[in-house]
């Protein structure tokens, strides 16, 4: 784009705006922000105007002396004193607020151990903050301040899983647009128990998020931002930004316009120049890029779940059967288990009296004590094969399923990944069929992902704590070796191996999934299953 800048005096004209153009603050009765912005002070760190304003919103309390904002959302491009905000907030947390453990998490190692080093740097600046201190971890992902009265604050890149377990009372997601569900859910259950006793807040900020950047996810940061949006009570949000919602339709005029550059960039003509901002948009940035980084335009991704979705709700709601149609030829089942061995799964598959494909989840429950006992009962009563990934969790069940007379077939990587694309063409194209409802198909099919495998791809388990997925690998494996003659040419009424769930609650609390009971083997009817009249 050619550079027709406005007038370079723009930058002694031109000053950010110090009020967010959206934002939601929940009411509150007093605020502690006032007193974070003096205790700054005192480590000459000086709060500019609008950071003093989040401050003191964010860190409103209600009555019962809880914060108003147990979520707190801050959108701001980059370079306008967004790590001020934080460092303020966490030297408060620390010395002020009386929080036992703050976590600081950032999705690259660089980026936390550079906030690490100035708020240690900040500490260090006012004696009586720094004799307080006990020890300062300073190795490479595990940096942490601790202060002699046990408190402490920990630094840490969301892959590396430093968080997992730690019961936080501040949990800040630095560089927000980078944030999965997966890093997610990997550390906010450690604040379960703070929330019943203690007064948590998490907060997440970054500049605004591009799906076109392959590397951001976004989806959480997203998430705080409908919900503020929406009013969502507990939830204050703050985002400077320029008008718009699509970052490739943003025409030249904004781009050039010193009043939207000053509405997205609070430190305009403080800590950042007209002639900086100008260098970025004709030299260092795309158009789209500009609008993205300095105007916080952001290309927000789809919340729902549905456009990371492998087969969307409507196929599979296309596959579904009412009807108990019998498999009549091909019977096959399979076995799979999620990576931690927690849960397994044991599906059937064949080919109905008109051709199509039928699927079925037949059990599916914690551990793995019971697939082989369950397995040869099925291989005595329908002498049908079971399919294993031999490279799958389930792979090392192999040599005692042989002992207990199980049929095995061993499907290496290339026949999990034609598997895979079998399965779901078969979906899409209406070609199978799985009797309605399947809760742990649905359940997995929301948490599952699409994976590179060789020229194939297949189910990615995104992690241990995501949507167990070994119900949906089971009927894939299964379809796969009725598809590939793996079962016996016969006709099997699905009532023989599949019969209604026990609708009698065992003594003991039974574990839960996807709002269903799964009942322990020794306490349910042999062969129970999902299909139901």
């Amino acid at each position: 784009m050619a550079s027709t800048s406005s007038p370079r005096s723009a930058n002694a004209v031109v000053l950010g705006a110090q009020r967010p153009r959206v934002s939601h603050v929940p009411a509150f009765s007093e605020s502690s922000g006032d007193e974070a912005i003096a205790l700054a002070a005192r480590a000459g760190l000086i709060l500019d105007e609008w950071q003093q304003f989040v401050l003191r919103q964010a860190l409103g309390e209600r009555a019962d002396g809880r914060w108003a904002a147990s979520t707190v959302g801050l959108v701001v491009g980059r370079q306008n004193g967004k790590g001020s905000v934080l460092e303020a907030l966490e030297l408060a947390a620390l010395f002020l607020f009386g929080a036992d453990l703050v976590v600081h998490t950032a999705h690259r190692q660089k980026i936390a151990t550079n906030h690490f080093r100035r708020l240690r740097k900040l500490i260090k600046a006012v004696p009586e903050f720094n004799k307080r201190v006990a020890k300062v971890l300073q190795g490479k992902g595990c940096e942490a301040i601790e202060l002699h009265d046990g408190r402490r604050i920990e630094f840490a890149t969301r892959q590396s899983g430093n968080a997992r377990g730690l019961s936080a009372d501040l949990v800040v997601f630095d560089e927000a647009m980078y944030l999965s569900d997966d890093d997610l859910s990997s550390i906010i259950p450690t604040m379960a128990a703070e929330w019943m006793a203690g007064n948590p807040q998490v907060w997440y900020v970054g500049s605004a998020v591009d799906q076109m950047d392959a590397t951001q996810d976004g989806v959480p940061f997203a998430r705080v931002r409908e919900a503020a949006l929406a009013g969502a009570a507990g939830t204050a949000y703050f985002e400077w930004s320029a008008p718009g919602d699509d970052p490739e339709r943003v025409s030249a005029d904004v781009l050039l316009s010193p009043e939207a550059r000053g509405l997205a960039n609070p430190g305009l003509g403080i800590r950042i120049s007209w002639e900086w901002t100008e260098h970025e948009r004709t030299v260092d940035m795309s158009a789209r890029g500009f609008a993205v980084e300095r105007l916080s335009i952001g290309d927000w991704p789809d919340t729902s779940g549905e456009a990371s979705r492998v087969i969307s709700r409507e196929q599979w709601a296309n596959a579904a059967d009412d009807e108990r149609i019998n498999i009549a030829s091909g019977l096959t089942f399979a076995i799979d288990a999620n990576p931690d061995r927690t849960w397994a799964a044991i599906a059937v598959a064949g080919q109905r009296a008109d051709e199509r494909w039928k699927f079925a989840v037949v059990e599916h429950r914690r551990g793995m004590e019971w697939v082989v006992g369950l397995a040869a009962e099925l291989q005595r009563e329908h002498e049908a094969s079971f399919v294993v990934d031999t490279r799958g969790p389930a792979g090392s069940l192999i040599p005692e399923l042989e002992d207990a007379g199980v049929r095995v077939i061993k499907a290496n990587t290339e026949d999990y990944g034609n598997a895979c694309g079998q399965f779901f063409d078969a979906v899409v194209n209406g070609d199978a069929r799985y009797p309605d409802p399947q809760p742990e198909l649905e359940d997995a099919l929301a948490g599952a992902r699409a994976a590179p495998l060789g020229d194939r791809w297949k189910w990615a388990r995104r992690s241990p704590t995501a949507a167990d997925i070994s119900p949906l690998v089971a009927v894939t494996l299964a379809l796969w070796g009725a598809r590939n003659g793996g079962g016996v040419p016969t006709v099997w009424n699905l009532a023989d191996f599949v019969g209604e769930r026990a609708s009698e609650q065992p003594p003991a609390p039974a574990p839960q999934l996807g709002g269903q009971t799964f009942v322990p083997l020794d306490q349910a009817p042999a062969h129970r299953g999902l299909f139901r009249p």
